[in-house]
Protein backbone atom coordinates (compact mmCIF):
# COMPACT_ATOMS: atom_id res chain seq x y z
CA UNK A 1 0.00 0.00 0.00
CA UNK A 2 1.42 3.59 -0.69
CA UNK A 3 0.10 6.92 -0.33
CA UNK A 4 -3.34 6.12 2.29
CA UNK A 5 -4.13 7.56 5.04
CA UNK A 6 -4.20 4.90 7.67
CA UNK A 7 -5.99 4.72 11.09
CA UNK A 8 -4.90 2.39 13.54
CA UNK A 9 -6.36 1.61 17.20
CA UNK A 10 -4.26 -0.76 19.90
CA UNK A 11 -1.53 0.26 17.37
CA UNK A 12 0.95 0.04 20.59
CA UNK A 13 0.24 -3.84 21.21
CA UNK A 14 1.37 -7.35 19.50
CA UNK A 15 -1.18 -7.08 16.88
CA UNK A 16 -1.35 -3.77 15.49
CA UNK A 17 2.17 -1.77 16.31
CA UNK A 18 4.25 -4.00 13.48
CA UNK A 19 1.16 -3.26 11.14
CA UNK A 20 1.44 0.46 11.95
CA UNK A 21 4.93 0.60 11.78
CA UNK A 22 5.33 -1.49 8.22
CA UNK A 23 2.58 0.50 6.16
CA UNK A 24 4.20 3.84 7.94
CA UNK A 25 6.97 3.54 5.24
CA UNK A 26 4.60 4.69 2.79
CA UNK A 27 1.54 5.65 4.21
CA UNK A 28 0.28 8.59 6.62
CA UNK A 29 -0.95 6.70 9.62
CA UNK A 30 -2.15 7.51 12.80
CA UNK A 31 -2.20 5.75 16.06
CA UNK A 32 -4.73 6.04 18.81
CA UNK A 33 -4.36 5.17 22.39
CA UNK A 34 -3.56 5.96 25.64
CA UNK A 35 0.16 5.42 25.38
CA UNK A 36 0.81 4.36 29.25
CA UNK A 37 3.93 2.26 28.57
CA UNK A 38 7.57 4.83 29.27
CA UNK A 39 8.65 6.04 25.42
CA UNK A 40 6.26 4.23 23.52
CA UNK A 41 4.91 7.39 22.22
CA UNK A 42 8.07 8.85 20.85
CA UNK A 43 9.11 5.36 19.66
CA UNK A 44 5.99 5.24 17.27
CA UNK A 45 6.75 9.35 16.29
CA UNK A 46 10.07 8.14 15.36
CA UNK A 47 8.54 5.86 13.14
CA UNK A 48 6.81 8.59 11.62
CA UNK A 49 3.85 7.62 13.14
CA UNK A 50 1.24 10.71 14.34
CA UNK A 51 0.06 9.68 17.86
CA UNK A 52 -3.58 10.83 19.32
CA UNK A 53 -4.13 10.29 22.96
CA UNK A 54 -7.46 7.91 22.88
CA UNK A 55 -9.00 6.21 25.52
CA UNK A 56 -11.24 3.62 24.50
CA UNK A 57 -13.64 3.72 27.97
CA UNK A 58 -13.87 7.21 27.33
CA UNK A 59 -17.69 6.94 25.58
CA UNK A 60 -18.51 10.15 24.65
CA UNK A 61 -18.49 11.48 20.93
CA UNK A 62 -15.91 14.51 22.32
CA UNK A 63 -12.92 12.03 22.61
CA UNK A 64 -12.64 12.15 18.67
CA UNK A 65 -12.46 15.98 18.76
CA UNK A 66 -9.07 16.82 16.71
CA UNK A 67 -9.16 13.62 15.04
CA UNK A 68 -9.35 14.10 10.98
CA UNK A 69 -12.19 12.14 9.84
CA UNK A 70 -10.45 11.46 5.86
CA UNK A 71 -8.93 8.35 6.52
CA UNK A 72 -8.49 5.87 3.61
CA UNK A 73 -8.67 2.26 5.75
CA UNK A 74 -8.94 1.86 9.84
CA UNK A 75 -7.91 -1.07 11.58
CA UNK A 76 -9.54 -1.22 14.58
CA UNK A 77 -7.83 -3.85 17.26
CA UNK A 78 -7.93 -2.45 20.55
CA UNK A 79 -10.39 -4.26 23.42
CA UNK A 80 -11.36 -4.08 26.70
CA UNK A 81 -11.01 -7.49 27.21
CA UNK A 82 -12.55 -7.93 31.20
CA UNK A 83 -9.71 -9.29 33.69
CA UNK A 84 -11.74 -7.35 35.88
CA UNK A 85 -14.94 -9.61 35.21
CA UNK A 86 -17.50 -6.62 34.36
CA UNK A 87 -19.53 -8.20 31.74
CA UNK A 88 -21.58 -5.02 30.93
CA UNK A 89 -19.04 -2.64 30.75
CA UNK A 90 -16.52 -4.50 28.55
CA UNK A 91 -19.79 -5.01 26.32
CA UNK A 92 -20.74 -1.14 26.58
CA UNK A 93 -16.95 -0.31 25.68
CA UNK A 94 -16.32 -2.32 23.15
CA UNK A 95 -19.67 -2.05 21.44
CA UNK A 96 -20.17 1.84 21.60
CA UNK A 97 -16.00 2.07 20.45
CA UNK A 98 -16.68 0.61 18.00
CA UNK A 99 -19.56 2.51 16.94
CA UNK A 100 -18.11 5.79 17.21
CA UNK A 101 -14.89 4.81 15.70
CA UNK A 102 -17.14 3.43 12.20
CA UNK A 103 -19.50 6.89 12.13
CA UNK A 104 -16.82 8.93 12.67
CA UNK A 105 -14.45 7.21 9.68
CA UNK A 106 -17.66 6.49 7.83
CA UNK A 107 -15.97 7.55 4.25
CA UNK A 108 -12.93 4.88 4.45
CA UNK A 109 -12.79 2.89 1.81
CA UNK A 110 -12.08 0.09 4.07
CA UNK A 111 -12.93 -1.11 7.73
CA UNK A 112 -11.10 -4.19 9.41
CA UNK A 113 -11.94 -5.19 13.11
CA UNK A 114 -9.80 -7.44 14.96
CA UNK A 115 -11.67 -9.97 16.52
CA UNK A 116 -10.89 -13.23 17.95
CA UNK A 117 -11.57 -17.03 17.31
CA UNK A 118 -12.30 -17.46 21.33
CA UNK A 119 -15.89 -17.15 20.68
CA UNK A 120 -16.74 -20.42 18.94
CA UNK A 121 -18.80 -22.87 20.73
CA UNK A 122 -15.72 -25.41 21.77
CA UNK A 123 -16.13 -28.78 19.87
CA UNK A 124 -12.93 -31.41 19.61
CA UNK A 125 -9.70 -30.31 20.47
CA UNK A 126 -8.39 -30.25 17.04
CA UNK A 127 -11.60 -29.76 15.44
CA UNK A 128 -10.94 -26.91 12.14
CA UNK A 129 -13.29 -24.25 12.87
CA UNK A 130 -14.71 -22.51 10.17
CA UNK A 131 -16.39 -19.62 10.06
CA UNK A 132 -19.73 -20.98 9.55
CA UNK A 133 -19.20 -22.81 13.21
CA UNK A 134 -21.50 -21.90 15.99
CA UNK A 135 -20.38 -19.84 18.65
CA UNK A 136 -21.59 -19.78 22.27
CA UNK A 137 -19.06 -16.77 24.21
CA UNK A 138 -17.72 -19.67 26.86
CA UNK A 139 -14.37 -19.48 27.43
CA UNK A 140 -13.43 -20.43 31.34
CA UNK A 141 -9.93 -18.80 31.17
CA UNK A 142 -11.20 -15.42 30.72
CA UNK A 143 -15.00 -15.41 30.13
CA UNK A 144 -15.82 -12.01 29.64
CA UNK A 145 -13.56 -11.45 26.75
CA UNK A 146 -15.52 -13.44 23.79
CA UNK A 147 -18.62 -12.30 25.23
CA UNK A 148 -17.74 -8.79 24.51
CA UNK A 149 -16.13 -9.72 21.06
CA UNK A 150 -19.64 -11.12 20.27
CA UNK A 151 -21.22 -8.39 20.85
CA UNK A 152 -18.42 -5.74 18.98
CA UNK A 153 -19.02 -7.79 16.15
CA UNK A 154 -22.74 -7.23 16.14
CA UNK A 155 -22.08 -3.73 15.93
CA UNK A 156 -19.14 -4.13 13.56
CA UNK A 157 -22.16 -5.86 11.11
CA UNK A 158 -24.64 -3.34 11.76
CA UNK A 159 -22.77 -0.19 11.04
CA UNK A 160 -21.26 -1.79 7.76
CA UNK A 161 -24.49 -1.99 6.64
CA UNK A 162 -26.50 1.22 7.84
CA UNK A 163 -23.05 3.38 6.63
CA UNK A 164 -22.42 1.09 4.11
CA UNK A 165 -18.55 1.14 4.71
CA UNK A 166 -16.80 -1.63 3.49
CA UNK A 167 -16.14 -3.93 6.41
CA UNK A 168 -14.31 -7.11 7.22
CA UNK A 169 -14.35 -8.71 11.04
CA UNK A 170 -10.96 -11.32 10.95
CA UNK A 171 -11.06 -13.64 13.58
CA UNK A 172 -7.62 -13.74 15.18
CA UNK A 173 -6.29 -16.62 16.33
CA UNK A 174 -2.60 -16.73 18.24
CA UNK A 175 -0.38 -13.97 17.11
CA UNK A 176 3.35 -13.93 17.63
CA UNK A 177 6.57 -12.70 16.70
CA UNK A 178 9.62 -10.76 17.56
CA UNK A 179 8.11 -7.72 18.50
CA UNK A 180 6.11 -6.82 21.78
CA UNK A 181 5.82 -9.65 23.99
CA UNK A 182 6.34 -12.19 21.89
CA UNK A 183 2.67 -13.56 21.15
CA UNK A 184 1.52 -16.54 23.75
CA UNK A 185 4.34 -18.83 22.97
CA UNK A 186 6.61 -16.28 24.69
CA UNK A 187 4.19 -16.21 27.44
CA UNK A 188 4.52 -20.01 28.18
CA UNK A 189 8.15 -19.49 27.92
CA UNK A 190 8.50 -16.96 30.23
CA UNK A 191 6.38 -19.68 32.50
CA UNK A 192 8.84 -21.82 32.00
CA UNK A 193 11.95 -19.89 33.02
CA UNK A 194 9.69 -19.19 36.12
CA UNK A 195 9.29 -22.75 36.57
CA UNK A 196 5.55 -22.15 36.41
CA UNK A 197 2.90 -24.63 35.64
CA UNK A 198 1.09 -24.47 32.42
CA UNK A 199 -2.10 -26.22 32.63
CA UNK A 200 -2.68 -28.76 29.35
CA UNK A 201 -6.01 -30.65 28.95
CA UNK A 202 -6.10 -33.70 30.63
CA UNK A 203 -6.24 -35.41 27.52
CA UNK A 204 -5.19 -34.64 24.29
CA UNK A 205 -3.58 -31.22 23.52
CA UNK A 206 -5.21 -27.60 22.58
CA UNK A 207 -4.59 -26.64 18.87
CA UNK A 208 -4.46 -23.72 17.10
CA UNK A 209 -3.11 -21.87 13.76
CA UNK A 210 -0.65 -19.57 14.67
CA UNK A 211 0.03 -16.39 12.73
CA UNK A 212 3.55 -15.03 12.24
CA UNK A 213 3.67 -11.37 12.17
CA UNK A 214 5.47 -11.19 9.14
CA UNK A 215 2.54 -12.92 7.97
CA UNK A 216 -0.02 -11.25 9.80
CA UNK A 217 1.44 -7.54 8.57
CA UNK A 218 1.36 -8.81 4.46
CA UNK A 219 -2.55 -9.80 4.82
CA UNK A 220 -3.43 -6.14 5.80
CA UNK A 221 -4.18 -5.11 2.63
CA UNK A 222 -5.73 -8.22 1.55
CA UNK A 223 -7.92 -8.47 4.13
CA UNK A 224 -8.74 -4.64 3.03
CA UNK A 225 -9.30 -5.48 -0.03
CA UNK A 226 -12.21 -8.07 0.57
CA UNK A 227 -14.39 -5.76 2.32
CA UNK A 228 -17.64 -5.49 1.92
CA UNK A 229 -20.98 -4.26 3.49
CA UNK A 230 -22.46 -6.37 4.91
CA UNK A 231 -19.30 -7.11 6.06
CA UNK A 232 -16.73 -9.79 4.86
CA UNK A 233 -15.94 -12.35 7.83
CA UNK A 234 -12.84 -14.47 7.66
CA UNK A 235 -10.48 -16.46 10.53
CA UNK A 236 -7.57 -15.05 10.56
CA UNK A 237 -4.61 -17.63 11.59
CA UNK A 238 -2.19 -19.60 9.72
CA UNK A 239 -1.92 -22.56 7.65
CA UNK A 240 -0.94 -25.11 9.82
CA UNK A 241 -2.68 -26.70 12.81
CA UNK A 242 -0.12 -26.52 15.68
CA UNK A 243 -0.83 -28.50 18.97
CA UNK A 244 0.25 -26.22 22.08
CA UNK A 245 1.74 -28.84 24.00
CA UNK A 246 3.97 -29.64 20.94
CA UNK A 247 4.61 -26.18 21.06
CA UNK A 248 6.28 -26.22 24.62
CA UNK A 249 7.89 -29.46 23.73
CA UNK A 250 9.70 -27.49 20.71
CA UNK A 251 10.88 -24.27 23.15
CA UNK A 252 12.20 -27.05 25.29
CA UNK A 253 14.25 -28.53 22.39
CA UNK A 254 15.25 -24.75 21.53
CA UNK A 255 16.36 -23.69 25.40
CA UNK A 256 16.77 -27.19 27.32
CA UNK A 257 14.20 -25.32 30.00
CA UNK A 258 11.83 -27.88 31.35
CA UNK A 259 8.28 -26.75 31.10
CA UNK A 260 5.86 -27.87 34.19
CA UNK A 261 2.85 -29.26 32.26
CA UNK A 262 0.00 -29.83 34.61
CA UNK A 263 -3.32 -31.62 33.54
CA UNK A 264 -6.18 -29.13 34.00
CA UNK A 265 -9.84 -29.15 33.72
CA UNK A 266 -9.52 -25.43 33.11
CA UNK A 267 -6.92 -24.17 30.49
CA UNK A 268 -6.22 -21.07 27.81
CA UNK A 269 -8.41 -22.67 24.91
CA UNK A 270 -7.03 -22.20 21.66
CA UNK A 271 -8.63 -23.26 18.55
CA UNK A 272 -7.32 -25.10 15.35
CA UNK A 273 -8.78 -22.58 11.81
CA UNK A 274 -10.11 -24.24 8.66
CA UNK A 275 -7.52 -21.31 6.61
CA UNK A 276 -9.73 -22.28 3.15
CA UNK A 277 -11.36 -18.68 3.54
CA UNK A 278 -8.79 -16.79 4.38
CA UNK A 279 -6.27 -18.15 1.67
CA UNK A 280 -8.56 -17.12 -1.21
CA UNK A 281 -8.15 -13.58 0.16
CA UNK A 282 -4.45 -13.66 1.22
CA UNK A 283 -2.92 -16.29 -0.14
CA UNK A 284 -0.46 -18.28 1.27
CA UNK A 285 1.29 -18.31 4.58
CA UNK A 286 5.25 -18.00 4.51
CA UNK A 287 6.56 -18.40 7.94
CA UNK A 288 6.69 -22.05 8.92
CA UNK A 289 5.65 -22.16 12.46
CA UNK A 290 8.71 -24.38 13.66
CA UNK A 291 10.82 -21.56 12.35
CA UNK A 292 8.66 -18.37 13.33
CA UNK A 293 9.00 -20.04 17.07
CA UNK A 294 13.13 -19.68 16.49
CA UNK A 295 13.42 -16.76 15.38
CA UNK A 296 10.97 -15.28 17.72
CA UNK A 297 13.54 -17.04 20.47
CA UNK A 298 16.07 -15.57 19.14
CA UNK A 299 14.97 -12.09 19.39
CA UNK A 300 13.54 -12.00 22.63
CA UNK A 301 15.55 -14.41 24.84
CA UNK A 302 18.75 -14.90 22.78
CA UNK A 303 20.46 -16.29 26.64
CA UNK A 304 18.44 -19.17 26.54
CA UNK A 305 18.63 -20.44 22.84
CA UNK A 306 20.92 -23.66 22.11
CA UNK A 307 23.93 -22.82 20.29
CA UNK A 308 22.99 -25.14 17.62
CA UNK A 309 19.65 -23.31 16.92
CA UNK A 310 20.93 -19.86 17.08
CA UNK A 311 21.57 -17.58 14.26
CA UNK A 312 20.42 -20.40 11.56
CA UNK A 313 20.45 -19.07 7.83
CA UNK A 314 17.12 -18.42 6.45
CA UNK A 315 15.52 -16.27 10.03
CA UNK A 316 12.11 -15.90 9.00
CA UNK A 317 12.44 -12.24 11.04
Amino acid sequence: MEGKKILVTGGTGQVARPVAEALAERNEVWCLGRFGAPGVREELTARGITTFPWDMDDLDASAYDGLPDDFTHVIHSAMRRGEDGDVNTAVEVNAVSCARLMTHCRTAEAFLYVSTGALYKRQSLDHPYTEDDPVDGVADWLPVYPVAKIAAEGTVRGLAQVLNLPTTIARLNIAYGPGGYGGVPMLYFRRMLAGEPIPVPVEGQNWCSLLHTDDLVAQVPRLWEAAAAPATLVNWGGDEAVGMTDCVRYLEELTGVRARLVPSEVTRETYRFDPARRREITGPCRVPWREGLRTTLQALHPEHIKPEYADRPGSAV
